[in-house]
């Protein structure tokens, strides 16, 4: 599976589960583009990959804004003259009881999760639609999109609209030969790992917590030219978490 030359845009690429990402994608030859609303956290991802000879470009954007998207898919394009792969991975959660759930929270987390991946993936697609061999879009979803918690509804309703829109897309897109698919992860560690329990490690028929190059890895499997036989589909990285039966002693 070779990216290189390929120019892949990651959003919300400044820490966790994106900057793992778009690491990966520097790491396979591929010119990265950072896409973070956080100038610092994006900057310092796009100072990584230099250092380790790569090409990345950093791009202020904020994914709830229609104009800033536009913004991030010409500059993209104009730059490397194409663009192969969107990662959807920008997103945030609020997680407090529905009573007090403001309106204005539940709109900034539908915004942010979900009309973000509409919006990037139609700008994206008209530029992948002129590619000979079309073009890969992931959007990362949760496993919250199928089972939760309590006081986690914005977030729960926008991983499961990431899991939908994501079929839609593959249809839709279809005859421009771009695949679409989506990804949920499960627990993804992102800060200390070394401070997890054999408990929180336990709870995983894998026997251990995801880090964010499993996300990676699958991103990199769902976006190569060779796996143009997969698309609509919902890839769950959880490390057989949802999968397990779990009992209360």
């Amino acid at each position: 599976m070779s990216f290189t030359n390929k120019t892949v845009i990651v959003t919300g690429a400044g820490k966790g589960i994106g900057k793992g990402i778009a690491l990966s994608y520097a790491d396979k030859g591929a010119h990265v583009v950072v896409a973070e609303v956080d100038e610092k956290a994006g900057a310092e991802t796009v100072r990584i990959i230099k250092e380790q000879g790569r090409d990345a470009l950093f791009i202020q954007t904020d994914v709830r804004n229609e104009a800033d998207i536009v913004h991030l898919m010409e500059t993209a394009f104009h730059t490397y003259g194409r663009i192969d792969i969107l990662i959807n991975n920008a997103g945030k959660g609020v997680f407090k009881s529905l009573f007090d759930l403001s309106i204005e929270e539940w709109d900034d987390v539908i915004q942010t999760n979900l009309r973000s991946v509409f919006l990037g993936s139609r700008e994206a697609a008209k530029f992948m639609r002129q590619n000979e061999g079309g073009g890969a879009i992931v959007n990362i979803a949760s496993t919250r999109a199928i089972m939760s918690e309590p006081n986690s509804e914005s977030y729960a309703a926008t991983k499961g609209g990431i899991v939908a829109i994501t079929h839609a897309l593959a249809a839709s897109l279809s005859n421009d030969r771009i695949m679409v698919n989506a990804i949920s992860p499960g627990w993804i560690e992102t800060d200390d790992y070394s401070k997890l329990s054999q408990t929180d490690h336990a709870q995983h028929l894998s026997k251990r917590v995801g880090k964010p190059e499993d996300i990676a890895r699958a991103c990199l499997y769902l976006t190569a030219k060779e796996n143009d036989f997969v698309t609509g589909i919902n890839l769950v990285v959880d490390g057989g978490m949802t999968r397990k039966m779990i009992y209360e002693e």
